[in-house]
């Protein structure tokens, strides 16, 4: 599962000068919102309104070294509406209300070195690797060794995440999403992560271990981590009641929910790492395909079965 949602904006008020005041949606600081270009969503969606969003105090030849002196926050900025208007009524005027979404655009960039700058990584470049994967494995003909599906989901960052829409006889689940490269973290840009636990809880021992396996077996290059401040489409899932192993991939974002930026070579990682984990069979194919029986049948390391050691024989890749 991978989700299209991301961080941006809701008009609050229309202001006296013309101006609009924001309120977030999902979780950022207002410091990395400063000098975005936006586009405001009306009830009119064929009319494209554009604006940018700057502190109270913009200008340094007006207010000098109280520019520096401003702080953060949602309430020290505002947008300006790129139309000629100056008041609440001409806001009006143009079609704009409490209530339309304010977007914060892309500018998205690739460096001759293979950084990937962009706003809305997270999660737009997890959707890419997971299209990705699935799309090498149709193109190759290839079968999975069990069914699998893809869920698209619209409203992790509001925390709904995948709270519905999965099938009850999914016994896996791995959710794709940014990973935290930051001090404190092993996650980097040009690796895949494997998330071991986050701000909700550990993820499944032996899904998060069986991957880890998959990655050693065919030199993908993966790295273990653990985020605090952080959830994803499983935590929603599993909250919702789902019954599934559930783990999470990432691909590493430095300044997320900022200014981000990854590197392509993270993102081939994670896409052959998927590709890789769709033709393998589940963890413990016996027990995870049928209800659960006696105690005694329970399943464990010991007993594990041989075909959770990875991937069937000649599994492809992503060159």
């Amino acid at each position: 599962m991978v989700h299209t949602d991301t961080i941006g904006g809701m008009v609050k008020r229309l202001k006296c000068n013309g101006r609009l005041e924001l309120k977030p949606i999902g979780t950022h600081s207002a410091r990395f919102a400063e000098g975005a270009q936006v586009r405001i969503f009306t009830d009119d969606l064929d009319r494209v309104i554009t604006g940018q969003v700057l502190p109270l105090k913009a200008s340094g030849h007006r207010y000098n070294e109280a520019v520096d002196l401003q702080g953060v926050g949602w309430e020290l900025v505002e947008v300006r509406v790129d139309e000629p208007v100056a008041d609440a009524a001409g806001l009006r005027a143009l079609g704009i209300d409490a209530g339309d979404f304010v977007a914060l655009l892309a500018n998205p960039a690739i460096t001759p070195s293979g950084y990937v700058k962009s706003r809305h990584l997270d999660d737009k470049a997890g959707v890419a690797a997971v299209l990705t994967a699935f799309k090498a494995l149709v193109d190759a003909g290839v079968t999975p060794a069990v069914t699998a599906h893809l869920l698209v989901t619209v409203t992790e960052e509001l925390g709904h995440g995948a709270s519905h829409g999965l099938d009850p006889d999914v016994a896996e689940i791995v959710s794709v999403d940014a990973a935290v490269v930051a001090p404190g973290q092993q996650s980097r840009e040009d690796a895949a992560t494997l998330a071991m636990g986050d701000g909700v809880g550990p993820f499944d021992y032996h899904l998060t271990r069986n991957l880890a396996s998959i990655a050693r077996e065919h030199g993908v290059d993966l790295v273990r981590d653990v985020f605090d401040y952080y959830r994803s489409d499983v935590a929603a899932a599993v909250e919702a009641g789902a019954h599934a192993r559930v783990a999470l991939l990432g691909f590493g974002v430095d300044a997320t929910h900022g200014h981000e930026r990854t590197h392509l070579d993270g993102l081939r990682h994670l896409a052959q790492l998927l590709c890789l984990y769709l033709q393998s069979p589940l963890v413990f194919p016996e027990w995870d395909a049928e209800p659960a029986g006696e105690l005694a049948d329970f399943p464990s390391l010991a007993v594990q079965p041989a075909s959770a050691e990875g991937p069937r024989e000649g599994p492809i890749g992503l060159d």
